[in-house]
């Protein structure tokens, strides 16, 4: 379990906290293998129980946070631990997109463990067809079957019509594409044996288009030029889900024990505001490929199959009396009884989740450290374990094949330092968890008041930020209200914990994230990066927001580890090769005027290569790979991400401002800031 504060000393009470102007939460990775010092965890046995008398002993002595193993309920003795994966297919679609589901599937099978129940066929009406025993199969078994079961699959558009156009089989709409029913009809079968058939279903749903049919039909005629006519804001009117129909199926996916993973391949306008609830309620992911033909959907199937995962969890935040948590944001099912309790139904070991916090009361915390916070954080959940293969007994054959459940409880406390002055508090900030907290602000913003309102959000908050930090270090005095003395600090100098804050902010407001609709975002898109972004941790957010920007003299030497993102640090660098990883993306770019004698594309056994596998390999996504010549290729790729020369204007309106001229702006919008006393 991983725990990342915005500040490692906490705001002494409610003013501290509100004229530092720094956000005050932490960033949560559950199911993290390890902390964010990197240790792992400490297993609390039954031997370990035993000698809690001795501290220096104790597992939690020696590690952040333990494992408990819990007794198994007596609901559970019954059930069968096996994970159940259902592939929900989009017929209604191209033989390209086809394909390539087939392939994803496919590798899905290679990647899921002995035991494993799977079926890529959605008959309607499941449980008056068969019961869902017979429904299902056994992956280690009948992977062939499964494979050719799925080499059958035709689009609707190919089968043969021996009735009137536009009607299938008994006179059922051909060519319609029916999520909704769908998605109802499985989560109702798979309900009515959670627990007792399987301990954790998976639902695939892969999508070449909205759904234009039955029950939670989309009307995708909202998207289009209605808006300009209508005078109406694009960025605010298509990013509220426009029936709530996907909303209350997440929670019968979460009462179903059902986790629902969404695959949409498409460009035309699918309505993902409404979609995204299904998915990311129930604890799923949505991918969004924009067409089949470079689309990494097999490689992140296997990807996601591949790590391990927990599921039935319950994630719960608890502080000391003084402070109490605010919002909560992540991808989870909040409880409708318990406050700051979260159901999250399957969680791998990249989920992140965030809460920000607020004092209970005025009187803040005890100056002198005699209680320091406390913040303890439970994550209960339930893994599967595969066959354990018993060499040195006779069971051997006896367990083949069989899994086991384990319910655990991972507990995470923190005792954390409190800053006696503004200078500590500065100097104890962590801005990649600051961002964090930041995006997932403008989301909500973004949702609940539109895009414009976000943008504003995020650069009122680097102005006001910027001036109370020139305020707390006295840098900038006023005389009688008006005239000034001294210079506004705009680059943090006195503080380098928050030097980087306002490149991110900057990048974050060149992000499709808060671009506008008329940019040409799509919405789509936008909802996509949404749901991606407040899902990441904290450094893998950073690099999504702000790309790094490495160099290097040959394939196999390193020459400056980072780059500001503009074409001038390019120039000046002199180095012949670069490597952008924007974390969906990565890009290496060789400079015109490099030697012609460097290998290109990069050999596979060198540095640069190793340093790209060990990204790839450690990612929640697949990043796309692109290598681009200098004077000879198309560089828009790699030089769209060189965004402090590009125009961008805080307060929401394009004009020719880069990075430089960003800056002026916060910094004129800091005077005024300071001048009217607020």
């Amino acid at each position: 379990m991983a725990v990342r504060a915005t500040v490692s000393r906490f705001p002494i009470d409610a003013g501290a906290h509100e004229s530092s102007g720094i956000p005050w939460g932490v960033s949560v990775t559950p199911f993290a293998t390890k902390d964010e010092n990197g240790h792992s965890s400490g297993g609390l046995s039954s031997q370990a129980i035993a000698r809690y008398s001795h501290p220096q002993s104790c597992p939690e002595m020696m590690s952040s946070f333990v494992d408990l193993e819990l007794p198994v309920e007596e609901s559970d003795v019954a059930m069968q631990p096996c994970p159940v994966y259902v592939a929900a297919i989009d017929l209604s679609s191209s033989e390209e997109f086809l394909e390539l589901t087939k392939s994803a599937l496919l590798a899905s099978l290679e990647a899921l463990a002995p035991g494993s129940l799977f079926e890529g066929t959605l008959p309607i009406e499941l449980e008056d067809v068969m019961p869902l025993s017979q429904f299902l199969a056994p992956v280690e078994t009948c992977k062939d079957r499964i494979g050719s079961a799925l080499e059958t699959l035709r689009p609707t558009t190919s089968w043969e019509r021996t009735t009137a156009a536009g009607q299938g089989l008994e006179g059922v709409l051909m060519g319609g594409r029916g999520f909704g029913v769908a998605m109802e009809a499985i989560l109702n079968y798979l309900g009515s044996e959670y627990g007792s058939t399987f301990a954790l279903g998976r639902v695939f749903a892969f999508l070449s288009g909205p759904p234009d049919y039955g029950a939670g039909q989309l009307d995708t005629r909202r998207y289009g030029e209605q808006y300009a006519s209508k005078r109406e804001d694009a960025d605010r009117a298509l990013l509220p889900e426009q029936t709530p129909f996907y909303r209350d199926l997440a929670a019968v996916a979460v009462q179903a024990g059902v986790c629902v993973d969404i695959f949409a391949v498409t460009n035309e306008y699918t309505d993902l505001a409404s979609l995204k609830f299904l998915s990311v309620e129930s604890g799923g992911s949505l991918y969004l490929y924009s067409n089949a033909d470079d689309s990494t959907l097999p490689q992140d199937m296997y990807r996601m199959l591949s790590r391990p995962y927990a599921f039935g969890c319950v994630l719960r935040l608890r502080t000391s009396s003084e402070f109490k948590t605010g919002h909560s944001y992540g991808h989870f099912f909040p409880d409708p009884q318990y406050e700051n309790v979260q159901h999250i139904i399957c969680c791998d070991s990249y989920a992140t989740y965030a809460y920000d916090f607020e004092f209970e009361d005025t009187k803040g915390f005890a100056r002198h450290g005699s209680e320091p916070p406390i913040i303890q954080i439970a994550f209960q959940y339930t893994v599967v374990l595969p066959p354990e293969e018993l060499s040195d007994s006779g069971l051997v054959s006896s367990s083949r094949g069989k899994h086991s459940l384990k319910r655990r409880l991972r507990i995470r406390t923190l005792q954390c330092g409190v800053a006696q002055n503004i200078n500590e508090l500065y100097d104890s900030v962590d801005p990649e968890v600051v961002l964090s907290l930041l995006v997932h602000k403008v989301i909500l913003a973004s949702l609940e008041q539109g895009v414009r309102e976000g943008r504003m959000l995020l650069h009122d908050w680097l102005v006001i930020l910027t001036a109370q930090y020139n305020e707390a270090y006295k840098l900038v005095q006023l005389k009688n209200g008006s005239s000034v003395i001294g210079q506004v600090d705009v680059a943090f100098s006195q503080c380098p914990e928050l030097q980087s804050l306002p490149r991110l902010v900057f990048a974050l407001l060149r992000n499709p994230l808060l671009r506008f609709h008329e940019e040409g975002v799509h919405p789509d898109f936008r909802i996509y990066l949404q749901c991606l972004f407040s899902a990441l941790e904290p450094s893998s957010l950073h690099r999504a927001v702000y790309p790094v920007l490495t160099s290097y003299s040959t394939p196999d030497k390193q020459a400056y580890p980072r780059h500001s993102l503009s074409r001038a640090a390019l120039i000046t660098s002199g180095s012949p090769i670069f490597f952008l990883d924007a974390f969906t993306t990565l890009i290496v770019f060789y400079s015109s005027t490099a030697d012609p004698t460097l290998p290109f594309p990069p050999p596979h056994d060198c540095l640069l290569r190793t340093v790209i596998n060990k990204l790839k390999q450690e990612r929640c996504v697949t990043p796309k790979l692109i290598f681009i010549r200098g004077g000879k290729d198309d560089a828009t790729a790699f030089e769209n991400y060189l965004i402090e020369e590009q125009d961008v204007d805080g307060s929401g309106l394009t004009s020719v401002m880069g990075f430089v001229s960003f800056l002026e702006d916060v910094t004129q919008g800091a005077l005024e800031y300071m001048k009217s006393g607020i």
